[in-house]
């Protein structure tokens, strides 16, 4: 995965084969935790939503200012996020009784660039409510709120999670924090978003 200072990307796998990743709540805070750990330090985290079978993170790459060299930083996110599913892996495996792949081979990360002409939202502000919107098309609950596994009820205010920066989201993302709730549901009955 090739990272770039500054710019928001859209992480996601799933499950090798499309199979469960998740069995249990504390595998979800498991995961979450590590994330936060191994992430957090080269990138901020804006929004995440975690499936039974899949994840995706929404990072902003932090301007570093180690004098280290800029692919050496960009090598030290991409190890992160491998560190992350590696020792997740470890622990269901452990946790499991099974051996082998866990997630698909390869992560994929999209850079978020607005190359629309759509002025009210943009590119990042439809990926963040994109992915808080998953639980729902996958019809595991009726209401956003409801899933857990989201960084959608820190957005809405119904809970006070540290793990994303809400702050700067609202700022890249030019969501209204007022409208957060309305915008998400707007977007949810359009059709036309695809992500990924």
């Amino acid at each position: 995965m090739n990272f770039i200072p500054e710019h928001s990307y859209h992480v996601y796998n799933r499950g090798n084969n499309q199979q469960s990743i998740f069995f249990s709540r504390d595998n979800y805070l498991f995961f979450l935790q590590k994330a936060k750990k191994e992430i957090t330090p080269y990138a901020d985290i804006l929004a995440y939503c975690l499936m039974p079978n899949h994840f995706h993170l929404v990072l902003h790459v932090k301007e570093f200012t180690h004098p280290m060299t800029l692919s050496h930083q960009m090598s030290k996110l991409s190890a992160a996020i491998a560190i992350v599913l590696r020792s997740y892996t470890r622990a269901l495996q452990k946790q499991n009784n099974f051996t082998g792949s866990l997630f698909q081979q390869k992560t994929k990360a999209k850079e978020l660039i607005d190359n629309s002409n759509n002025t009210t939202i943009n590119y990042l502000a439809i990926c963040i409510h994109y992915i808080h919107q998953n639980p729902i098309r996958a019809k595991l609950v009726s209401n956003m709120e409801d899933w857990e596994f989201s960084s959608y009820r820190d957005y809405a205010g119904l809970r006070n999670g540290t793990l994303c920066n809400q702050e700067l989201s609202f700022t890249l993302s030019g969501i209204d924090p007022l409208n957060f709730i309305t915008e998400s549901h707007y977007l949810l009955d359009d059709k036309q978003i695809f992500i990924g």
